[in-house]
């Protein structure tokens, strides 16, 4: 089965953690978090993304990576799932890496990001990889 054929017919999200990087002060969060600002970046940059189309770009309250901000997530129907951290916000290189290797997940029919094909900024962050639902290996 060609990857990209699966690819196509699924749609793929690309999750970010918008409580990321948040200062807190009593009890509440003050200002924009880091994780805020990288979705900022990320959906300015994804309105010229050749897939933007065909991934939902998700705000998510928490991901439970607080010791990792900023943290992004790429998920679909069949596909392994993966969950990155230690993405620095505010900067812009950290921004392109996701869709980089959100366009590396996307054309992988079962959605496995091998180390050596990743970019650079997501080589050492990966903090989850989840076997697909119904997958015995």
């Amino acid at each position: 089965m060609n990857g990209t054929n699966t690819a196509i017919r699924t749609k793929h999200c690309l999750l970010v953690c918008t409580a990321c990087a948040s200062v807190w002060k009593d009890g509440k969060r003050e200002g924009k978090s880091g994780g805020q600002q990288f979705m900022e970046d990320l959906s300015k940059l994804a309105k010229d993304w050749e897939l933007s189309d065909q991934f939902d770009i998700q705000e998510v309250e928490c991901m439970s990576a607080c010791s990792h901000a900023c943290a992004v997530s790429f998920a679909a129907a069949g596909k392994y799932t993966y969950l990155f951290g230690d993405l620095p916000a505010n900067e812009p290189k950290s921004v392109e890496a996701v869709l980089e290797c959100a366009s590396q997940y996307y054309a992988k029919s079962d959605g496995l990001l091998p180390w050596s094909e990743r970019p650079q900024a997501l080589k050492k962050g990966v903090l989850a990889k989840i076997p697909p639902l119904g997958n015995q290996s």
